[in-house]
């Protein structure tokens, strides 16, 4: 999806709950079994997980997609790629990592003791028309010129017409959709003409600072914490008024604008078409670009709740999201309503391991020097 920048209406309602909880829950796929890490990145010779990648496939084709739109990215990250590849060849024995060259390092998690924050993404289908009409009410927009430093309308504002109509792309037939669009950053439009669907990439944002409507509706007593999901924020537009809908989307005052593209496929921030369940947004003050995540992930039920299973994944990190900081990743589900089903409902814990082709002795784990939490992230500092 996405030059992607915020995905804050749906993450992180339990990451304080976690830092105090001593009952050790795993309703939403809490482990507590390696005991406390103490850094960001921890160097293991070995991971702690079960199984074997579900997804080699997908994997390798999203490796091959950074090769292809992106030569640079893949040069950087071609040592790892390779080395990945071949252990998945082998039979993809965690055990073996090492004699395939590979360094594993475990994440900390959002409590110190492994557990990573998992939460989903999808790319929306929006039903539009190019002119207003019938139920087509709501505007989508193309990104207006703004002097520098100055923002834009808020998200009230425009929807009281700020924004001049030359701006418009179309018309949708839902402002709740244009806000899921608007959160997942892209979308493709069908503009109900028997074309082919028109892309919407992210084009810039009105600056003004984002709210969660799910955190809204949590404070307000509407839906309780547990239960918030997109599924959730959508039944609750299902019973109120359009006029409840609207007042409660302004209460977030960003906004996201769009550039409307033919026949493009979904792309990330690095600017790499996606594989779906293959790519995460990730925060790159942890992670550079490329990033290799070996990733036990919780496995969820039709209605969003934890099995008590997991499935072992390769993933890249390929995209950001304004919400998606430190020992949290955004997985991308894929396109349309199957997508945003299990999109809307993952917000559970698992571990990751970063793997990287093993560096020279005192080399650094990452070429740009990057810090997290003021501590180097070097191999032989962990």
């Amino acid at each position: 999806m996405k030059g992607r920048w915020a995905k804050l209406a749906f993450t992180g309602a339990l990451l304080a709950l976690l830092a105090g909880c001593s009952s050790k829950p795993t309703d939403r796929g809490q482990q507590y079994k390696d005991g406390k890490l103490h850094q960001p990145l921890a160097l293991v010779n070995q991971p702690n997980a079960k199984g074997r990648p579900v997804n080699g496939k997908d994997f390798g084709d999203q490796v091959g997609q950074i090769k292809f739109a992106s030569s640079s990215l893949y040069s950087r990250q071609s040592s790892t790629y390779s080395a990945v590849e071949s252990w998945l060849m082998a039979g993809a024995d965690t055990r073996q990592l090492r004699q395939f060259g590979l360094d594993a390092f475990q994440m900390e998690g959002v409590d110190n003791y492994g557990n990573v924050q998992f939460t989903g993404y999808y790319t929306p289908v929006v039903q539009a028309r190019y002119t207003r009409q019938g139920e087509f009410q709501y505007p989508i927009y193309r990104m207006p010129p703004r002097s520098k430093g100055r923002k834009l309308p808020s998200r009230a504002q425009i929807y009281s017409g700020a924004i001049d109509e030359r701006y418009i792309a179309g018309y949708s037939n839902s402002l709740i959709d244009n806000f899921m669009m608007d959160v997942q950053g892209s979308g493709y439009v069908d503009y109900g003409d028997g074309r082919p669907l028109t892309f919407f990439g992210y084009a810039g944002k009105n600056g003004w600072g984002y709210h969660s409507i799910g955190k809204e509706l949590i404070d307000r007593g509407e839906v309780k914490r547990e239960d918030m999901s997109m599924q959730a924020i959508r039944k609750w537009a299902e019973e109120h008024s359009a006029a409840d809908v609207r007042e409660l989307l302004e209460t977030n005052p960003s906004f996201v604008f769009f550039k409307p593209e033919n026949f493009a496929p979904v792309r990330g921030a690095s600017a790499v078409p996606l594989v779906a369940k293959a790519s995460v947004a990730a925060d790159r003050a942890l992670l550079p670009p490329g990033t290799v995540l070996l990733a036990e992930v919780p496995l969820l039920d039709q209605k969003g709740k934890f099995n008590g299973r997991y499935e072992m994944r390769l993933m890249v990190a390929l995209d950001v999201g304004g919400a998606i900081k430190g020992q949290h990743f955004d997985i991308y589900q894929g396109i349309g309503t199957d997508a945003g089903h299990m999109a809307g409902f993952y917000n559970h814990y698992g571990r990751v391991w970063v793997l990287r082709s093993a560096p020279g002795a005192g080399q650094l784990l990452f070429s740009n020097q990057q810090k997290s939490n003021g501590m180097l992230l070097s191999g032989n500092a962990l």
